[in-house]
C-alpha cells in the first residue's frame, strides 16, 4: 500500500517538473521572438537613413552601409551572445531547481527498489520453500499410495493374511490401552466345547475373575473390491457385499456364544473390526447393523471404541488393586495401633520408675543434708586441715517427669478407613 502511493507521487512530480520544463522553453522561444522583432526594427531604421543619405551621395551611402551593416552584426552577435548566456544560466538554474527537488523522489524510488528487490528475494525464497515442501508431501503421497496398494495386495492374498493384519492391529490397540500380554490378556486361548474345539482370538481378563472374548476374522474383500471399483455401480454393489459380510459374521459368532463357555463373564462377544471406515462402510448400507448385533449379544467394536472398553477394564484393575492395598494398609494400622500401645506401656512404666527413683534421691538427700552434712561442718568450725576441700550443697531434683496420655488397650484399637477397604 506504502509502496503504490510513492510511485504515485513519484509520477505527480515529474509530470509538475515536466510543466515546468515546457513553460520555460515557452518563454525562451518568446524572448527569443522579441529579440528578433528588436534587431528588425533597428535593421529598418538602419535602411532608413541609408535612404535618407542616398541623396548625398553614392560614397556616403556606402559607408553608411558598410557601418550599419557592420553595427547591426555587431549589436546581432552581442544580444545573441548575451541571451545564450541568459539561457545558459538559467539552464543551469532550473537543472540545478529540477535535480533537488527530484532528489527525494529519486531516494524514495531507490529505497522503494531495495524494499522490492528484498521481497521478490524473498518471495522467490519462500517460493522455492514451498515448491520443496511441495515435492516433499507429493513424493509422501506417492510413497503411502505405494504402501496401501502394497497392503490392499497383501491383504487379498488370502483370508489368512487378513487375520494376522487384524490380530496384530488388536495386539497394539490393547498395549496401548494399557493391557500386558499374557497378563491381562491371552491370545488364541483354545477352548474344548460340546460342538466342539473353538479357539478365540484374544480373551481378556476382567476384575474378580471374569473374561470376555474378542473375535477378529471379520472378512474385508468385499470392502477392498469396492476400493478398485471401475464405476459407481460396481463399488454401490461391493459395499453391499460387505455390510452382508459384516452382517454374516455377526450372526455366526453370536451362534458361538462365548459367554456360556466361561464360568463368569460378561452376557456378549467383541467383534473386532480393524478399521473405522470399514463399519462406517456397512452401517451406510445397512443402519440397523449395530441394533442387530447388540441383540445377538455381539459388541461391534473398532480400534476406537475398543481402545476405551479396554481403558475402562484397566480403570477396573486399578480399582481392585487399591482396595486390595486398602485392606492391606488397614492390617498394618491395626498392628501399628498394637504396637504403639504396648510400647506406650513401657514408656509409663519407665516413667513411674524415673519418679520413684527421684522421690528416693530426694528423701536421700534430705537425710545426708539433716543428719551428716550437719555433723560433718562442725569440723570446719573447730579448724580441721580439710585441705582446701569443701562440701558440696545437695539440692533435691525439682523437675518432674512428663506423664503420657492415657493409652487405650489394644482390645479397643479403632479401625482405620480407607478408600476401597477398612
Amino acid at each position: 500500500m506504502n509502496a503504490s502511493l510513492v510511485v504515485a507521487a513519484a509520477c505527480g512530480v515529474v509530470a509538475l517538473l515536466a510543466l515546468v520544463w515546457a513553460l520555460l522553453e515557452r518563454r525562451r522561444a518568446a524572448q527569443a521572438d522579441a529579440r528578433a522583432w528588436e534587431l528588425a526594427d533597428r535593421a529598418a531604421s538602419a535602411e532608413a537613413r541609408v535612404r535618407l543619405l542616398e541623396e548625398q551621395g553614392e560614397q556616403q551611402a556606402q559607408i553608411l552601409r558598410a557601418q550599419a551593416a557592420q553595427s547591426a552584426n555587431a549589436v546581432a552577435e552581442d544580444l545573441l551572445k548575451r541571451a545564450d548566456e541568459t539561457f545558459r544560466t538559467r539552464e543551469q538554474l532550473a537543472q540545478a531547481r529540477l535535480e533537488a527537488q527530484l532528489k527525494p523522489v529519486a531516494e524514495t524510488l531507490m529505497k522503494f527498489q531495495e524494499q522490492v528487490a528484498a521481497v521478490e528475494k524473498t518471495r522467490i525464497e519462500e517460493t522455492g520453500g514451498l515448491k520443496a515442501q511441495i515435492a516433499q508431501l507429493l513424493a509422501a503421497s506417492t510413497a503411502t499410495q505405494d504402501e496401501a496398494r502394497k497392503l490392499s495386495a497383501a491383504l487379498r492374498r488370502g483370508a489368512g493374511v487378513q487375520g494376522r493384519w487384524g490380530e496384530q492391529t488388536l495386539r497394539n490397540v490393547l498395549e496401548a490401552a494399557g493391557l500386558a500380554h499374557r497378563y491381562d490378556f491371552d491370545e488364541q486361548f483354545s477352548l474344548d466345547t460340546e460342538e466342539g474345539r473353538r479357539r478365540p482370538d484374544v480373551t481378556v481378563r476382567l476384575p474378580g475373575g471374569a473374561v470376555f472374548v474378542i473375535d477378529a476374522k471379520c472378512s474385508l474383500n468385499a470392502f477392498l473390491d469396492a476400493q478398485d471399483a471401475a464405476d459407481e455401480a460396481a463399488r454401490e454393489a461391493a459395499y453391499a457385499r460387505h455390510a452382508q459380510s459384516v452382517r454374516s459374521h455377526v450372526q455366526s459368532l453370536s451362534a458361538k456364544a462365548y459367554w456360556d463357555q466361561f464360568e463368569a463373564s460378561p452376557d456378549f462377544v467383541a467383534m473386532f473390526i480393524p478399521g473405522d471406515s470399514f463399519l462406517a462402510a456397512a452401517l451406510e448400507r445397512a443402519p440397523d447393523l449395530m441394533t442387530e448385533a447388540m441383540d445377538r449379544r455381539v459388541l461391534v467394536v473398532t480400534p476406537t471404541t475398543l481402545f476405551a472398553l479396554c481403558k475402562a477394564v484397566v480403570y477396573g484393575w486399578r480399582v481392585e488393586e487399591q482396595a486390595k492395598n486398602a485392606q492391606e494398609i488397614s492390617k498394618l494400622g491395626r498392628e501399628l495401633y498394637k504396637r504403639l500401645s504396648v510400647m506406650g506401656g513401657h514408656a509409663a512404666s519407665v516413667g513411674k520408675a524415673l519418679e520413684a527413683a527421684v522421690s528416693r534421691y530426694n528423701a536421700f538427700v534430705g537425710s545426708l543434708e539433716t543428719q551428716v552434712m550437719t555433723q560433718a561442718r562442725r569440723f570446719e568450725d573447730l579448724k580441721v586441715d580439710h585441705e582446701g576441700r569443701e562440701l558440696p550443697e545437695l539440692a533435691p531434683v525439682e523437675a518432674g517427669v512428663r506423664p503420657l496420655s492415657k493409652l487405650a488397650p489394644p482390645a479397643e484399637a479403632p479401625k482405620f478407613r480407607v478408600a476401597g477397604g477398612e
